[in-house]
C-alpha cells in the first residue's frame, strides 16, 4: 500500500504542525514537540501544571492542524463510566435499545483533570487508551484513528483528588510538565490574549489545517518504522533496567518503558528529519517516558529530591553506544 506522504514530506509535516500550534500556544517550545512526539508515536500523554498554562488550548490547536473531532471531558467526582464511554437507551419509535456513544469518540480526547474522577471512572479509560475501543453492553466499537488521549491534572491541589493508579500512569506514554512561561513568552502572551479581545475564550482561529487524519496515520507508520540500531536498543532497556536497581528508587520501570522509549524516540528522529534513531534521540525523551512510571524511597523525598534529578543522575551515569 502507498502511504500519502513519504519520509521526508512526514517531516515536513511535522515542522508545520508545530509551527500551526505556535501561532496560538507562545513559548514552552518543548512541550509542544513532545505533545507532538506522543501524537506521531500514537501514544497517550499526562500533562501536568498549574492550572492557566494552555493546556486546553494546547490540544485544541493540535486537532485543527490536521483536521480532527476534537472532546473535552471535564472529570468531576460525580463521573461516572458510562459518561465517558457512552450507553445504551431505548428508543421508544423503533422499541429497540440503541447506543449513544460518549465523547471517547473522537480522535483527540482531553481528559481535564482526569485526577478529579474516582477509580471506577478512570478505570473507563483502559480499555479505550490501550485498545483504542469501546465496549457498551457486550458490543465493541473500536474508535476513530488516530486516537489520542490527553489527559491534565494538576500538580498542587489535592484536596478532593483520586491518584491515578499504576497500571493507568503506565499507559501514558509520556508524562510532560507544563512549567510557568518566560517573562518574554509570558508578556507576548499577555499582549496577544488582550489584543482586542472579550472573555477568556479560547481562540484557535489562526491555527491553520496543514494535514488530513490520513496523512497523521502515514505519518505514525513511517516513524514505527524508523531504523533503530541493536546498540541504541539496548542502551533504552539498559537505562529502564537501571530504574530498577538504583539507589533512591522504589519502583523502576516495567517493559513498558523501554518499549516507550523506543517508541517516542522514533518519533523524535522523524521530526529531526532522521530515517534511523540515536543515542540522543533516547536520552531527550527519557524524563516525559519514565517519570511516572517510578517512585522515590521516602528517604530521598526527605531530602528533597525530585523524579527528574534522579533520573537524570541516572541517565548520566548510563553509558550511551557510540554513533
Amino acid at each position: 500500500m502507498t502511504l500519502p506522504v513519504t519520509p521526508l514530506e512526514a517531516t515536513e509535516l511535522a515542522r508545520q504542525l508545530r509551527a500551526e500550534v505556535a501561532r496560538v500556544f507562545v513559548g514552552q517550545t518543548a512541550v509542544v514537540e513532545h505533545t507532538l512526539c506522543a501524537l506521531i508515536s500514537g501514544g497517550h500523554i499526562l500533562l501536568e501544571g498549574v492550572p492557566g498554562l494552555g493546556k486546553t488550548l494546547l490540544v485544541k490547536a493540535l486537532a485543527k492542524t490536521f483536521g480532527g473531532q476534537f472532546s473535552r471531558i471535564q472529570f468531576t467526582p460525580d463521573l461516572m463510566p458510562a459518561d465517558v464511554t457512552g450507553h445504551t437507551l431505548y428508543d421508544t419509535r423503533s422499541s429497540q435499545f440503541v447506543i449513544r456513544r460518549g465523547p471517547v469518540f473522537a480522535n483527540l480526547v482531553l481528559a481535564d483533570e482526569i485526577n478529579r474522577a474516582p477509580a471506577k471512572t478512570q478505570a473507563a479509560l483502559l480499555e479505550v487508551m490501550q485498545e483504542a475501543q469501546v465496549t457498551i453492553e457486550g458490543k465493541t466499537i473500536p474508535l476513530p484513528p488516530p486516537f489520542l488521549v490527553l489527559a491534565t491534572q494538576n500538580p498542587i491541589e489535592q484536596e478532593g483528588t483520586y491518584a491515578l493508579p499504576e497500571a493507568q500512569l503506565d499507559r501514558f506514554l509520556l508524562k510532560v510538565l507544563i512549567d510557568y512561561p518566560t517573562h518574554d513568552e509570558e508578556r507576548a502572551l499577555v499582549a496577544a490574549s488582550c489584543a482586542g479581545r472579550t472573555g477568556d475564550r479560547l481562540e484557535v482561529e489562526a491555527v491553520q489545517q496543514v494535514a488530513t487524519p490520513e496523512q497523521l496515520i502515514a505519518m505514525q507508520q513511517i516513524a514505527a518504522g524508523l531504523r533503530v540500531d541493536d546498540s541504541v536498543l539496548d542502551y533504552a532497556v539498559r537505562i529502564v533496567r537501571a530504574t530498577r536497581e538504583w539507589s533512591g528508587i522504589a519502583i523502576g520501570a516495567g517493559p513498558r518503558g523501554a518499549i516507550a522509549l523506543v517508541r517516542a524516540a522514533r518519533a523524535m528522529a522523524l521530526i529531526a528529519g532522521r530515517d534511523f534513531v540515536t543515542p540522543d534521540d533516547v536520552k531527550r525523551i527519557a524524563l516525559p517516558a519514565l517519570r511516572h512510571r517510578i517512585s522515590l524511597v521516602p528517604e530521598a523525598e526527605i531530602e528533597g529530591l525530585s523524579i527528574d534529578g534522579v533520573l537524570g543522575s541516572l541517565l548520566a551515569r548510563t553509558d550511551a553506544p557510540r554513533a
